[in-house]
């Protein structure tokens, strides 16, 4: 039999109070119905009998035998185990009142509020408040202490009747009266503990009679449970009376809670080794992908922040191509790396706190800052390099055009030098007539005007090679020879220049005629084949343009060049008529010319053929004017398309942005609802992709292009891909959150209305919607929930909640956060001493263990965990293989080492 001395014992009154409030389901009038009283009868007669017995007497009729209060006095010491006051022996009516009130007292004395149930109807005899006194001394007693799994008294029973007979076919216990009905059920509870007794498979679903006696002959023979009903009684009522099935029932319970402590103990040891055993595999998964992040991370960073410059445009080219590789290629599967690095760790420091084990501490230089710090060096090397990349390439595609034109200039200048040291040296006016040396001096002063015209060229030359130095070229020393070489012989041709025109200067008194035709032609000849020298360089001059603007710069430029080439015709004839004079005044007057003119080496042919070669080089200077203009129209039209796409996509992310943002503060439905909303909404985001992919061809074709600025949009790809990246990060935390608001749910027992109470309570007080509550708002939410911590002893304890919710110290409660300390201050855990407990079940209250009875109570893969981990035990009545289960169970904890 059962002893329920020591649970009755350790009851609160308040919570029997309460227990019997929510049970106090007797109705008087149920007692009407002959069959459900017969049934009554029978169960409380037997149940009284079965603790009767032990004292050596029983009842035979309820309702008179404890009219005297006697045996009623009797039953409540042996199921109590208490004495109670000693009983009157008198045999008149109000000895009997005494005697029932003294049980009557006791009752109440364990917490049991006994509704219009007096002595005197007791001692009357009636029979419905007999029965209704007894009911509730087997709630008491019997029934109360009965707990499964967070749940107590009749839905206890009534679910560890479920979990027992679960495995056996046409069993389906959903209450405590027809499910009874066909005794299955009965027979089922009896072949779970006591295989060995009831050949199960025999029994038939239609044959109630048969599989009832079964069940009751063999448990009164066997387990000594009484026989407390009829089958006939049970088969034969349409429903049988739930209070007598449950009483029977409850004897069940107890013959069987011996097994079921054991059972218990093992559940409890297999599911805190089980929750052990995940939690260690996913910190070894977070410190291998931690490391192969960190490894990948450093080795991209030298990468990055190499600035070794390239020689050429077509090579720098090459490097941005590598790194837009990197960026659709290599990066982003790392980014979903990182993600998953953090979610992995939320989750895991998530359950260790529901499983009250102590917080994950990674390794040095493996927390999610150090990734976060490593990950945010990573893009601000990674942003450096793509400008780094972006201004070398103009760099050296301005150099290649500086150096192009350097070495168009110098050339030209240099043809034209060639020889006039020599001319400038020679002393042919010693030997010359007047005439003849002042013609030389006129010669000279026309040099003199063509050399201070050439003046600007040599400025030019210089400031290129000044400027392809700045930009740093990397053939700077061929250019910078080349260009000291033109100065000096510049500055050679202005020394002998100002030498040979003073020594004109001494003979020219002795000079008196002067051919003023040739001198008239020869100064307007130089500045005009000057002019068409600069404008032949002009229209080969190399140009580079970014924009509309610029190239119609230029093309206005080239029109107002080609409405002055009338006038320049008109002084082209003028010079050429000058020549023509003097042919004319030489015929007419006999004169042979003795050569070309005197005073200039320019002829009337080589300006013929220059105005052509010049008129030549107008329609190929308007073709390519037309081709750079029709590119930048094409650019443009690129910029106009990456712009469009650019601002679609960033409106999209932005209000994606914002939408999650409401999404996370207002999610209604289950956890599991929201769940699946936010997986859903994740996958519409992910749809959108395609978006992302056409806007990153266009920026391809932009890049390709060459084309550096977008006055169409304010957005960048790299902002662009920042907010989709931080936008999928943002989802996918959302979704950890939720997964971690069920794993708290499911661990803690807590309802779905508690947590929408929490969520209410958080959001009021989260006035910025940051996700986050401050320490002062954290404090006036405790406020609100009860909690005072606004006086002195009230600041100490809100520095310790603190410390729990913010165990960094970083001012801010997370909802997770929050939503742990709520479960913790209202649900219960699994502890070392709860641990320790059912190891000493196991161990058969043994201070040690032993390797076989592991083997013998726990699965194998954690029985082999645990004596793995278990120091041998040294204690007092140590054997050979005794182990220390004690230690073991504080060390899962954090409450002290292996």
């Amino acid at each position: 039999m059962v002893d329920y001395h020591a649970a009755n014992n350790q009851s609160s009154a308040g919570g029997v109070q309460t227990y019997m409030e929510q049970e106090n389901d007797w109705d008087r009038d149920l007692l009407l119905d002959p069959a459900w009283e017969r049934q009554q009868r029978k169960t409380f007669t037997a149940w009284c009998n079965s603790h009767l017995r032990k004292s050596g007497t029983q009842i035979e009729n309820i309702e008179e035998d404890f009219r005297d209060g006697l045996k009623l006095m009797l039953l409540l010491e042996v199921i109590a185990g208490e004495r109670l006051p000693k009983p009157e022996r008198g045999k008149m009516r109000v000895h009997k009142i005494n005697n029932v009130n003294k049980a009557l007292d006791f009752i109440a004395s364990k917490g049991v509020k006994l509704v219009s149930i007096g002595a005197e109807e007791i001692v009357d005899g009636n029979a419905k408040m007999t029965l209704g006194m007894i009911w509730t001394i087997i709630l008491r007693f019997a029934i109360q202490d009965i707990s499964v799994e967070e749940t107590s008294a009749k839905e206890g029973l009534l679910l560890w009747c479920q979990r027992k007979t679960a495995p056996y076919k046409n069993v389906n216990v959903q209450n405590f009266h027809i499910s009874w009905k066909d005794g299955l059920a009965f027979n089922a509870l009896i072949h779970r503990h006591r295989p060995d007794l009831i050949d199960y498979d025999s029994l038939r679903k239609d044959d109630p009679v048969t599989n009832l006696n079964n069940a009751f002959e063999v448990a009164e023979k066997h387990l000594d449970i009484p026989k407390m009903l009829d089958a006939e009684d049970i088969v034969n009522t349409a429903r049988p009376d739930e209070k007598a099935i449950m009483t029977y029932v409850s004897s069940f319970y107890h013959a069987f809670s011996g097994a079921q402590k054991a059972e218990t103990a093992a559940n409890r040891i297999c599911k805190v080794l089980a929750v052990n055993q995940e939690n260690e595999q996913m910190m070894e998964d977070y410190e291998k992908l931690a490391s192969e992040l960190l490894e990948w991370i450093r080795r991209t960073i030298p990468w990055l922040e190499n600035r070794t410059q390239e020689k050429t445009v077509n090579d720098m080219q090459a490097k941005q191509e590598d790194f837009r590789d990197y960026r659709c290629v290599h990066k982003p599967p790392k980014v979903q790396e990182k993600c998953q690095l953090e979610i992995s760790f939320n989750t895991l420091q998530t359950k260790l706190r529901l499983s009250n084990r102590p917080a994950f501490m990674p390794s040095e230089g493996r927390m999610v800052s150090d990734i976060n710090g490593a990950w945010h060096t990573l893009e601000g090397a990674e942003k450096g390099y793509e400008e780094w990349i972006l201004s070398e390439i103009r760099r050296l595609e301005r150099l290649e055009h500086l150096a192009e034109k350097f070495h168009q200039k110098a050339a030209i200048h240099e043809s034209w030098t060639d020889g006039k040291e020599a001319m400038l040296t020679q002393k042919d006016y010693e030997t010359s007539t007047l005439s003849e040396v002042k013609a030389l001096l006129r010669k000279h002063e026309a040099f003199e005007s063509d050399l201070a015209a050439h003046q600007d060229r040599v400025e030019q030359i210089a400031a290129i090679a000044q400027e392809l130095n700045e930009l740093d070229y990397y053939d700077s020393a061929s250019v910078n020879a080349r260009c000291q070489k033109i100065c000096d012989q510049w500055d050679v041709l202005g020394t002998l220049t100002h030498n040979r025109k003073d020594s004109l200067e001494r003979t020219e008194k002795q000079l008196e005629s002067i051919d003023e035709l040739y001198l008239e032609y020869a100064k307007r000849a130089a500045p005009f084949n000057n002019w068409m020298e600069g404008a032949m360089e002009d229209l080969q001059d190399m140009f580079i343009v970014h924009n509309i603007e610029e190239i119609q710069g230029l093309i206005t430029a080239h029109e107002q060049f080609k409405s002055t080439l009338a006038e320049a015709n008109k002084e082209r004839e003028a010079i050429q008529s000058i020549q023509a004079e003097v042919q004319k005044i030489a015929q007419s007057n006999g004169i042979k010319l003795s050569g070309a003119n005197p005073y200039t080496t320019i002829t009337p042919a080589s300006i013929d053929s220059k105005w052509k070669k010049a008129m030549d080089m107008v329609p190929l200077r308007d073709n390519a004017l037309q081709d750079e203009l029709n590119k930048q129209n094409s650019n443009d039209t690129l910029r106009a398309k990456f712009a469009t796409q650019a601002n679609t996509v960033g409106a999209y992310i932005q209000a994606k942005m914002e939408e999650i943002g409401r999404i996370s503060i207002e999610m209604n439905g289950t956890l599991e609802d929201q769940l699946t909303h936010l997986k859903e909404y994740q996958q519409t985001i992910m749809s959108y992709m395609p978006e992302i992919n056409t806007l990153e061809g266009y920026h391809q074709h932009i890049q390709e292009a060459l084309i550096f600025d977008n006055q169409y949009t304010s957005y960048t790809m790299e902002h662009l891909r920042v907010g989709w990246e931080q936008l999928l990060t943002t989802i996918a935390r959302t979704i950890n959150e939720v997964e971690n608001q069920i794993l708290t749910r499911d661990a803690k027992g807590i309802s779905q209305e508690q947590l929408y109470e929490y969520r209410a309570s958080f959001n009021h007080f989260d006035k910025d919607h940051s996700g986050a509550l401050q320490a002062e708002e954290f404090k006036a939410c405790l406020i609100s929930l009860g909690y005072d911590v606004e006086n002195d002893k009230g600041d100490s304890e809100f520095a310790r909640i603190m410390g729990i919710v913010d165990p960094n110290g970083s001012g801010a409660v997370t909802f997770q956060a929050f939503i742990d300390f709520m479960s913790r201050e209202t649900t219960d855990t699994d502890t070392a001493d709860q641990v320790i407990a059912s190891f000493k079940i196991l161990a058969a209250d043994k201070p040690f263990i032993t390797a076989e009875e592991l083997r013998r109570e726990l699965p194998p893969d954690q029985a082999e965990y645990c004596i793995a981990r278990m120091a041998p035990y040294t204690g007092p009545n140590a054997t050979p293989g005794a182990l220390d289960y004690m230690s073991f169970s504080t060390a899962l904890y954090g409450e002290s080492d292996l």
